[in-house]
């Protein structure tokens, strides 16, 4: 009998506390300073500039790996953000690549897959919970997508992208997904449902761009994402409740889409 009630006073003390962090986060939101947008957007010219050097040439269209690690099975996940470029005002920015090897897939399969925005939902899920095209242009998208991610709080955004497909050639192929507008949606799948406006966002995600590199080899495919997003940066005294989400979700996110690609494609 004591033992559950003083787990059940944590519990209380706990949960009010949490609460009390969301609504002191909820008071100190703002939109990303413009100093914070110029970096991220200065950040993201390089990244941009590095795949176009990559995607130009059959040698280096993949930022190397370990072979063998990959054609074991392995995922492999890094981070790529400077210490001296991670933190902005206000702001952070989070670089991650992931890389993996699927036998007997085709850089076709992947295409076809990247392209079914519809379908997201089936193969990304429980994180994407509805993708829809708006406009297609050849090669270039206007895609929405409702995503949910879950890490101590459960956030869910409504995310507009441009998508661009691209190739050297047909074993080496690439795409460039850039956010255009991202809404954090409050009370999710209920009568109350509403985007937050600029004020009232917890700015967990500011920005995301995704870039997909792919490349045919040794009877199979080797699949490769760089996901570069921005984020806000920890407030003094909050890092307990929002540094988890804020630091772990970018990498998570980029592992759970690198593995969930991959199952696809083996189906």
């Amino acid at each position: 009998m004591t033992h559950d009630w003083v787990r059940n006073s944590r519990r209380l003390r706990v949960g009010g506390a949490l609460l009390f962090v969301l609504s002191a986060a909820a008071l100190i939101a703002e939109e990303p300073t413009p100093a914070a947008v110029a970096g991220f957007n200065s950040y993201i010219s390089r990244v941009e500039a590095r795949l176009a050097g990559q995607h130009q040439s059959v040698d280096g269209f993949l930022a190397p790996e370990d072979w063998a690690r990959l054609q074991s099975g392995e995922l492999i996940i890094e981070k790529l953000t400077p210490a001296t470029e991670a933190e902005l005002p206000g702001a952070l920015v989070h670089d991650w690549r992931g890389t993996a090897f699927v036998p007997g897939a085709k850089a076709d399969d992947f295409e076809r897959l990247m392209r079914d925005f519809p379908a997201y939902p089936k193969h990304f899920s429980p994180q994407v919970l509805k993708a829809k095209i708006h406009a297609q242009e050849g090669d270039h998208y206007q895609v929405t997508m409702r995503v949910k991610q879950k890490h101590i709080l459960t956030v869910v955004m409504d995310t507009t992208y441009d998508v661009t497909f691209g190739e050297l050639d047909p074993r080496h192929e690439y795409s460039l997904s850039r956010s255009t507008q991202i809404a954090e949606i409050d009370s999710a799948g209920t009568p109350q449902e509403r985007a937050l406006s600029a004020s009232e966002e917890h700015g967990f995600l500011w920005r995301l761009n995704t870039y997909w590199s792919y490349e045919e080899r040794d009877g199979g495919l080797c699949i490769q994402i760089e996901s570069v997003s921005l984020t806000r940066s920890i407030p003094t005294g909050l890092g307990w409740a929002i540094g988890p989400f804020v630091e772990s979700v970018p990498r998570e996110s980029l592992e759970f889409t690198l593995g969930a690609t991959r199952d696809a494609l083996r189906k």
